[in-house]
């Protein structure tokens, strides 16, 4: 049987792959079942996994929600299981690396919204078309966008169903960075290794920060982060003291 989420473990990076790749890796119901049951292994997995990349198999990363499953009937387990899946990405304690090439669209734009980090192929093309299609997002468009770029970038997107290039989106702050095609696997697994070469707990606990007081005030996150930050972590000593050593 075939399996619409591989995953591979690279150096304590957790590799999940969308392997729709004959479709563009459009997001069916039985894709996301299989994407959440590896997203709840990968938080139930702190100590083995440090990050984790999002990718497509193919020539696309994601061309968005499976119409056609839609207009089969195809269903997922609860009404809300496709964005509650994108939450739990969005929760996981290590940060997620989106890598996106080719087509990212609608949906597959929505759950690379849920990952903390986003590089890009200069061949990656990213688009909101709900209004072209007569739909409206539940699945946090309407609300991560205009976190990730501002609202006036966000509802010319959503607004317009303008496409954007891996060098714009990059550009306005929708990418980390945009890089040719053929530097996009090493540039991806590069990033992920300066993540996992650092202190996981200080990392888990950044992410955590960062998350919690989004939404916060000014002053209410100040507070936020005096109140919450836990302090140094266990392997602050070891590494303090090879300061200066190489």
């Amino acid at each position: 049987m075939k399996e619409f989420v591989l995953r591979e473990d690279r150096e304590a990076i957790a590799v999940l792959t969308l392997n729709r790749p004959e479709v563009l890796n459009a997001l069916s119901p039985a894709l996301f079942v299989e994407l959440r049951t590896h997203v709840d292994d990968i938080a139930e997995s702190a100590d083995a996994v440090g990050c984790v990349i999002l990718r497509g198999a193919g020539r696309s990363f994601c061309a968005g929600n499976d119409i056609k499953a839609l207009l089969r009937g195809e269903k997922p387990p609860g009404a809300h299981f496709q964005a509650e899946t994108i939450d739990r990405i969005e929760a996981l304690p290590q940060p997620v690396i989106c890598a996106v090439h080719g087509h990212c669209y609608t949906g597959g734009l929505e759950l690379a919204l849920g990952c903390d980090l986003l590089i890009a192929a200069e061949s990656a093309r990213f688009g909101d078309t709900h209004a072209k299609w007569g739909l409206t997002p539940t699945w946090g468009m309407s609300q991560r966008l205009p976190r990730r770029i501002g609202y006036l970038r966000a509802g010319e997107l959503m607004f317009t169903s303008r496409t954007v290039t891996g060098e714009e989106a990059a550009r306005i702050g929708l990418a980390n960075r945009c890089v040719p095609d053929e530097d996009f696997e090493e540039t991806v697994m590069d990033l992920a290794r300066s993540i996992t070469s650092n202190s996981w707990y200080s990392v888990r606990t950044m992410k955590q920060l960062v998350r919690g007081g989004e939404g916060l005030r000014l002053n209410e996150g100040l507070q936020y982060e005096r109140e919450t930050s836990p302090g140094e972590g266990p392997d602050a000593r070891a590494r303090l003291s090879s300061f200066g050593k190489r």
